[in-house]
This record gives C-alpha cells, structure tokens and sequence, in this order.
C-alpha cells in the first residue's frame, strides 16, 4: 500500500464513520517503533506505522486510522483531543476504533554475551556489554577479569 493509497482509505474511513471529510494527508513513517499512527497538530498529518497493516492486517490497520481520526476531528472541531479526555474516550467508543496498538515484536535482533572469567576465584561473569579488563576486576576477590568468548542469543 502505498501513501497515496492511504490517504484515500483514511478520506473513506473518515467520510463512512465520522460523517465529516479528511482534507490533509497522511503517510506510512517507518520510524514509528512502539505506537500505531500519530496525529501531527502543526500541519495536521497522519502518520501510520506500516509494520501494523504488514503484521495485523486490514481490520487493524482501520482500527488503528479511526484512533487517529478521532485525534484529527476533535482538534478540528476545538474539543479536547487527549487519550485521557472523556471526549475523545466516547468518541473512540462510537466509532469502534482501538485504543491501544497491538505489540510490534522488536525482538528479532541477535544478542551477543560475552563471557569472562576471573583468573583468582574462577568466578564466571555473562555481560551484554563488554568490559575493559585492563580496568574493571571481579566483584568477589578483585582478581584480573579474563574475557573467555561470545555467546549469540
């Protein structure tokens, strides 16, 4: 789907469920990490995270555009526009759109652990980050730490 492609999809949307017209734009902003769409107050743009339609489908997608467009219409119309104002609570209601995004796996990164080993007790140490052993020592007998290898999570 394509930016073009949504904006007419939030114009349909807007137009079947609030009854009032989306006049501005709207893109997909990978940059968008934990939230779904974000309503912009200054030039009024709708920002849509594209990994919620690629992951979620459709019908979330719709969801997550009726949440911003309550955000949109309510501004517009100089009500208040918040999460936590009753107005826009009833109004997300009305319309049926979701209050909170569905959870954007970001766990697929691999993790490296590094492994070292104090050279006096032997006591072993897992750290995700490194750990200069010309200046750290170990915790137990400061004793000289040895870096030991990396483990791939």
């Amino acid at each position: 789907m394509t930016d073009e492609e949504l904006t007419e999809l939030i114009k349909k949307v807007s137009q079947e469920n609030f009854g009032k017209p989306f006049v501005h734009q709207a893109f997909f902003n990978k940059r968008l990490r934990t939230t779904g769409g974000r309503f912009h107050l200054r030039d009024r743009h709708i920002d849509i995270n594209p990994k919620m339609y690629q992951i979620y489908g459709m019908d979330t997608l719709v969801g997550i555009i009726k949440h911003e467009l309550c955000h949109y219409h309510l501004y517009n119309s100089g009500l208040p526009s918040q999460h936590k104002d009753h107005e826009f609570k009833v109004l997300l209601k009305q319309v049926g759109g979701l209050r909170y995004a569905p959870p954007v796996s970001t766990n697929n990164k691999h993790r490296t652990v590094h492994v070292y080993e104090c050279t006096k007790c032997h006591t072993i140490y897992h750290r995700v980050r490194k750990i200069n052993t010309s200046r750290y020592v170990c915790g137990k007998c400061r004793g000289k730490l040895k870096f030991i290898k990396n483990i791939n999570i």
